[in-house]
């Protein structure tokens, strides 16, 4: 073990100018790097020998611990996860004598030892060895997992040990854990991969309208991958309450339900409701929250009042039910048809095309805003959802479509109609500016954006 010491306390020093080759000198770096791997290993392979030896002679025994990994977890500071692993493959080395040749003389990783021992067996053990060698530990991985024999046991086990589990975090988010046997789980897994392109918003294509030749941006926040499979679980999930709510006779089990004060429903988006509020007393008139107690913002709570079947209910300051109104789904199917032919089935947000749209009361139901054609339009679901949390305010702009201003700024038109070609001669033809703008895109300097009626122009490349 001296030597390694040594190599670790010996690092290749970074040369000055004239000092030395710096091509040279990378590669020292990366040839003391992968002989400090391969010492790593060669450690890494006695240790769990030791590991099974003391296992075998029951030494955890001595100090009352239920098993080995529960004595490596306490006693060599590792992970109840990580020790139990190392146990795994301790109690299997020994019986595979090539690949723990390898594993000792530091030329097979730990991570390829892990992966094979999944496998091996004596018979085996000889060919693993050699067919690993040109492998990358990841490659390994998928290859064992499709060669390791799953017997009528371990389908028995997976299926009585499947679950579901969530937990409510502190900002109100919903954190679920599953746990499926294979074959469930690619139906889940398929599924939700399947309605993620579907709801793939044309805003968010990595792809479009981007050269080859330019490198992905590089960014800090959640994987894209991730949160388009989070809102495919909301869409799968929602379609079926939604077609379930149509053809129940009690259509209440497969509904959501969301409390709202008044105060709550029509204030405006900079409101604050504190996350304090008792939830469960229907006389504040701030409440926002869900029936099980998780707590909503008021901004949220509007969105959803957009099109949610809304009962009203009179309570005393004691928090007593006096009355309750009847429910009012808004809007009706035949006034979605006609607002959805009026705005061409698209979000009347400037510079958006997305055919997946929600419809949107320009003044809030809640607040006294008619369930008719003139006060309803199309927005996608992110557009809606920054109306209502950024307040957007929506106005009829002249002489059709909206103007989207915010509160704090002055109205101003970022996207005009496009003024009509001026009459050419035909010996000449005039091109038009590249300044003029499309007319639904905006710049992203204002706060304010109009979008014609009409059919959407294309935007220019």
């Amino acid at each position: 073990m001296n030597e390694i010491y040594e190599s670790i306390s010996t690092p290749v020093n970074t040369p000055g100018p004239g000092l030395a080759d710096p091509a040279e000198d990378l590669q020292a770096l990366e040839a003391q790097i992968c002989q400090l791997a391969g010492h790593l290993a060669a450690a890494t392979c006695r240790f769990l020998l030791l590991v099974a030896d003391f296992d075998t002679r029951r030494g955890w025994a001595t100090w009352d611990l239920p098993s080995c990994a529960a004595w490596l977890a306490w006693k060599c500071q590792i992970a109840p996860g990580t020790a139990r692993e190392h146990v795994r493959v301790a109690r299997a080395l020994p019986a595979l004598p090539a690949i723990r040749a390898a594993f000792a003389a530091g030329t097979m990783s730990y991570a390829k030892v892990r992966a094979l021992t999944r496998i091996a067996t004596p018979a085996t053990d000889a060919d693993l060895a050699e067919l690993a060698t040109p492998m990358t530990a990841g490659q390994l991985e998928r290859f064992t997992r499709a060669h390791r024999t799953v017997t009528a046991a371990d389908d028995h086990n997976a299926a009585t040990r499947r679950h579901l589990s969530w937990r409510t975090e502190q900002d109100g988010s919903l954190a679920l854990s599953v746990r499926l046997p294979a074959d469930q789980g690619s139906v889940v897994l398929h599924a939700l991969r399947a309605a993620a392109g579907d709801l793939r918003h044309p805003h968010h294509d990595p792809d479009g309208g981007v050269p080859a030749e330019t490198p992905p941006p590089e960014t800090d926040g959640p994987d894209p991958a991730a949160t388009g499979l989070a809102d495919a679980l909301v869409h799968v999930t929602g379609g079926y309450l939604a077609a379930k709510i149509t053809t129940a006779d009690n259509a209440d089990l497969y509904q959501v339900i969301v409390h709202a004060g008044p105060e709550a429903l029509t204030a405006g988006p900079a409101a604050d409701v504190p996350a304090g509020t008792p939830p469960g007393h229907p006389a504040d008139p701030r409440r926002c929250h869900l029936d099980d107690e998780p707590a909503l913002s008021p901004a949220t709570a509007q969105r959803l009042a957009c099109a949610a079947t809304i009962t009203w209910m009179l309570h005393d300051h004691d928090g007593t039910l006096l009355d309750a109104g009847r429910r009012h789904r808004t809007p009706p199917p035949a006034l979605r048809r006609a607002v959805r032919e009026r705005d061409h089935s698209r979000c009347q947000f400037p510079g958006c095309n997305s055919r997946r749209t929600d419809v949107h009361h320009i003044r809030p139901w809640a607040q006294g805003g008619p369930t008719r054609l003139d006060n309803l339009i199309l927005l996608c679901q992110a557009h809606h959802v920054i109306v209502h949390e950024r307040g957007y305010r929506i106005t009829p702009a002249a002489p059709a479509g909206y103007t989207f201003t915010q509160p704090t700024a002055a109205p101003s038109q970022t996207a005009p109609t496009c003024p009509p070609p001026a009459p050419t001669s035909p010996a000449a033809t005039t091109r038009p500016s590249p300044a003029t703008p499309s007319s639904r895109t905006g710049t992203a300097t204002s706060s304010t954006s109009t979008t014609p009626s009409g059919s959407p122009s294309p935007t220019p490349a």
